[in-house]
């Protein structure tokens, strides 16, 4: 009997001392004071993970390291931790902060990562970090590379399944402080379910699309570089970023915008900054006619023109079989008209996707988008007219849905109105534009017309003879 009673009054004094050292913090010392007997017999070494290689170009190891330490369930030990949006804004998660100590387990082994962060040394540079990690001597040649292969996993996992923040790059001139690119968070919503093109065309890019993504042991057997070209060319308001903001958040790569107007040293600028992309990322040069048929026309070369010429160069070259892996390259154009074919052969653009302005099928998809209408009594007029010859781009219509969305009526109405040529040749008078503001309630849609007119000018008589594709075409060369 006394024994029982010893046993239980150890029992009940051991729960009371646990509960008294978790209650005032005593434990936490303890655990810090086991950490400093460590650290006095036992040998560990130290391995660095900048945010920054010695290019100043992205360490890719370090995003994985980044995402699998912030998976771990002992982030919430951590000393301070900050709390963040997620990718998705109603999300809160946990951030490791500056300076902090994580702590890690892997096969019997105890690992601690330290997150480091690097005041700038000028006023133009970014604050940049590493992580390091501290490992027993011995426990590094049993457990260092299986321990890599698991955080690689772990990332890599949590980036197929949506979880990698997705971040848009641009060039930054003369890249002060050694940085070339600068980047914010990619939050464009623009997906293939909300941009205007036909379904066909739709599914084949999407089916494109899969296909490369599983195709790096198909491209490997070709002896090709793992990356896809894109051609879009149509005017302006067509929605050509739009698809390349969907083509982005379909694959879940980051996005390159590069602009050749900020690439000051040639042929060599353009080549570092193409080497200081990753993989996983749309490159995005826009409006490439613009410098490339500058070029071919002109005996003197602006140095962004001749830097277009180069920019299609290097897409059949070594560089961009070494720096082009797992990489898309998109290349906007409001025309193909004066542009040398041989500059778009196939090697350096492998599609080729025509963005004609809104037809009365992406018309149709518009008003199902815009104003949740299917059919409308207004849609056999609106066929008419754009059968006419008659056109707007589909931002143009999207704007004016946008701004009479309260009513379908006025906004269809909008539509007609702006569709209306200045001149008689085109679809005739049969009705004054003062016709379709008294059908409308209120005048509202003539006066939305109106301002709209004045606000962007960008309603204007197109050729009505001009020849128009009726939808968007993908061409494979």
């Amino acid at each position: 009997m006394t024994i029982v009673m010893i046993i239980l009054i150890l029992i009940i004094l051991l729960f009371l001392i646990r509960v008294m050292l978790f209650k005032t913090g005593l434990i936490h010392s303890t655990k810090k004071l086991q950490q400093t007997l460590q650290e006095i017999f036992y040998v560990h070494q130290y391995l660095k993970v900048p945010e920054l290689n010695e290019s100043m170009q992205p360490n890719p190891l370090y995003r994985k390291v980044f995402l699998y330490l912030h998976s771990l369930p002992s982030i919430e030990d951590s000393d301070f931790t900050n709390l963040v949006t997620g990718t998705n804004q109603n999300d809160i998660v946990l951030c490791l902060d500056a300076n902090q100590l994580i702590e890690d387990h892997f096969l019997g082994a105890t690992l601690y990562w330290f997150n480091q962060k690097t005041e700038p040394n000028r006023k133009n540079e970014n604050r940049t970090g590493s992580f390091l990690l501290k490992i027993r001597k011995n426990d590094k040649r049993r457990i260092l590379g299986a321990y890599l292969r698991h955080i690689h996993d772990v990332a890599g996992d949590m980036e197929s399944n949506g979880k990698r923040e997705l971040r848009l790059f641009v060039n930054a001139g003369d890249g002060d402080g050694g940085v070339r690119w600068r980047s914010v968070p990619f939050t464009h919503p623009s997906t293939f379910e909300t941009i205007a093109m036909g379904e066909d065309l739709r599914s084949k890019v999407k089916s494109d699309l899969e296909l490369f993504l599983r195709g790096k042991k198909y491209y490997r057997k070709l002896g090709r570089a793992w990356r896809r070209s894109f051609l879009l060319y149509g005017p302006s308001g067509t929605g050509k970023s739009s698809f390349v903001a969907a083509m982005a958040n379909f694959l879940g790569y980051d996005v390159y915008d590069v602009d050749l107007e900020n690439v000051r040293g040639g042929d060599s600028d353009l080549k570092l900054l193409l080497l200081e992309t990753t993989p996983k990322s749309i490159v995005v040069v826009e409006d490439l006619d613009k410098f490339v048929v500058a070029a071919t026309t002109e005996s003197s070369l602006p140095a962004a023109s001749a830097t277009g010429i180069q920019m299609l160069n290097i897409m059949d070259g070594i560089l961009s079989a070494c720096c082009g892996e797992e990489r898309v390259m998109v290349f906007t154009m409001n025309s193909k008209d004066g542009v040398d074919p041989d500059l778009l052969r196939p090697g350096r653009v492998d599609v080729h996707i025509h963005f004609p302005t809104c037809d009365f099928s992406s018309f149709k998809e518009l008003a199902s988008s815009h104003l949740g209408v299917k059919e409308h009594k207004l849609f056999p007029r609106v066929e008419e007219i754009l059968a006419r010859g008659v056109s707007l781009s589909p931002a143009e219509v999207g704007e004016l849905m946008i701004a009479n969305r309260g009513s379908p009526s006025r906004a269809i109405k909008s539509v007609i109105g702006a569709l209306r040529p200045d001149g008689g040749d085109g679809i005739g008078r049969r009705e004054s534009a003062d016709d379709d503001c008294d059908d409308v309630d209120g005048g509202d849609g003539c006066n939305a017309v109106k301002d709209f007119r004045k606000l962007y000018g960008l309603f204007k008589l197109r050729n009505g003879k001009r020849s128009r594709p009726s939808n968007n075409t993908l061409v494979h060369d």
